[in-house]
């Protein structure tokens, strides 16, 4: 009788180790497709079709390079990117990034909150009931919670995202058009096109995800002997939040684009797509809509307050209570209280909110790249795990690019 095959002890430990670590690269890329995000995907596809899928696929590996600096940084040095501008540069530098942080995540975390309000309603739950549940369980998350327990419920809550593949599945999309357009390259020269483009890097490539990567691993004390592993979890990251990305564009293109309608937000991306793909298609969606708002909303703020309290010197991290870290978790329920209370205020125009926060994001983005390829590539910084030449190459490319798409908007809109 034949003896049933192991897995090598050695390769048991590898398993155990990546399994320790992996996290934050799976959990920074989910919260990126957030409420905006998603809103943002649903009028790419929605208004455009398959056209903007190409970008998906260049977008994924800047993703990539870009989450792997700032966990390498966070890694090798054990401060947060705040701190680290705050040492090399000065405050006057530091508070000025932290403030433009600050704008474009309050906007964004309003998004996440009228994200969960729309998803709700879908579900014909009332948004004045159920937002305020929301506040107050992401808060006791964080808050009360350990760093352990809230990180299982982050990775739980990432997950869920599948819901967006069989959406796009159910709405029967032509695979051949969607893999055509994914590689080869389409552009058109209006300011719609190219506003809802910028806002697509902005919403995946963010400001604050970079500022969250590089303090969720410092939180939670990956070692540089680990950096390998963290790395196969920023690439897995990375890849499986483009996927939903372009799950979300084809759901909408192969109903909303083909039949001609107009979408605005990621709830009339779900309604829509009831008569099209069938109500369980629709209520898959607003699920997704739901569950990556819950999970944005947590994850956004700690973002915010990981940088504030970096830049300030304030002691911070989720395994800390209240009163070990004050600043930290004031700022915290600070931004979830006001963002829910603003995303609640009657006729407020929350998707031109949601949409400009996320082109706000592309447009500043490469302000704070630069500040991270500085530190990056500065040996007294970063000893031997400096940059490499790719890695250089790639994220100059990604800042020049957003930088020529911005000014690119501002002179179609102009001559418009």
């Amino acid at each position: 009788m034949k003896r049933p095959k192991v897995i090598p002890r050695i390769g048991k430990t590898r398993l155990l180790l990546f399994l320790a670590i992996v996290g934050p690269g799976i959990i920074s890329g989910s919260a990126d497709n957030d409420a905006p995000g998603i809103s943002t995907y649903s009028a790419a596809g929605g208004r455009f079709g398959y056209s903007m899928l190409w970008m998906l696929l260049i977008v994924t590996f800047s993703l990539a390079i870009t989450q792997e600096m700032g966990a390498r940084m966070g890694i090798v040095t054990g401060q947060p990117l705040a701190a680290l501008i705050r040492e090399r540069f000065s405050i006057r530098i530091t508070f000025f990034a932290v403030a433009v942080m600050l704008i474009a995540d309050l906007g964004t975390t309003i998004g996440e909150f009228s994200g969960s309000a729309d998803g709700f309603e879908l579900f014909g739950l009332s948004k004045y009931y159920m937002v305020p549940l929301v506040a107050l369980l992401v808060w006791l998350l964080v808050v009360r919670g350990s760093y352990r327990f809230a990180e299982k419920a982050f990775l739980v809550l990432s997950a869920f995202y599948v819901t967006y593949v069989v959406s796009a599945l159910l709405a029967h999309p032509s695979w051949s058009h969607a893999l055509r357009s994914t590689v080869v390259p389409s552009f058109q020269l209006n300011s719609n096109y190219i506003l809802l483009f910028i806002a697509v890097i902005g919403t995946t490539i963010t400001p604050w995800g970079q500022s969250f990567i590089q303090s969720y691993v410092v939180d939670k004390g990956i070692s540089v002997k680990h950096l390998r592993y963290s790395r196969i979890d920023i690439i897995t990251g990375a890849i499986l939040t483009d996927i939903i990305a372009a799950f979300i564009v084809i759901a909408c293109a192969a109903t909303i684009y083909a039949s001609g309608g107009q979408i605005n937000t990621a709830a009339e991306a779900a309604s829509g797509l009831a008569p099209l793909a069938g109500k369980f298609a629709s209520d898959l969606f607003a699920f997704g809509l739901l569950n990556a708002s819950i999970l944005a909303a947590a994850v956004l703020p700690l973002a915010t307050s990981y940088a504030i309290c970096g830049a300030l010197g304030f002691e911070s991290g989720i395994s800390r209570s209240f009163k070990e870290a004050p600043a930290f978790h004031g700022i915290y329920t600070f931004l979830i209280a006001i963002a829910a209370i603003i995303a609640l205020i009657p006729g407020l125009p929350l998707f031109r909110i949601m949409l400009l926060s996320q082109d706000l994001n592309g447009i500043l983005l490469p302000i704070i790249l630069i500040f991270v390829m500085l530190l990056i590539n500065d040996s007294r910084v970063m000893g031997k795990y400096v940059n490499g030449r790719i890695f250089n190459i790639v994220s100059w490319l990604t800042i020049g690019s957003i930088l020529f798409l911005s000014l690119l908007l501002v002179a179609t809109s102009f001559f418009s």
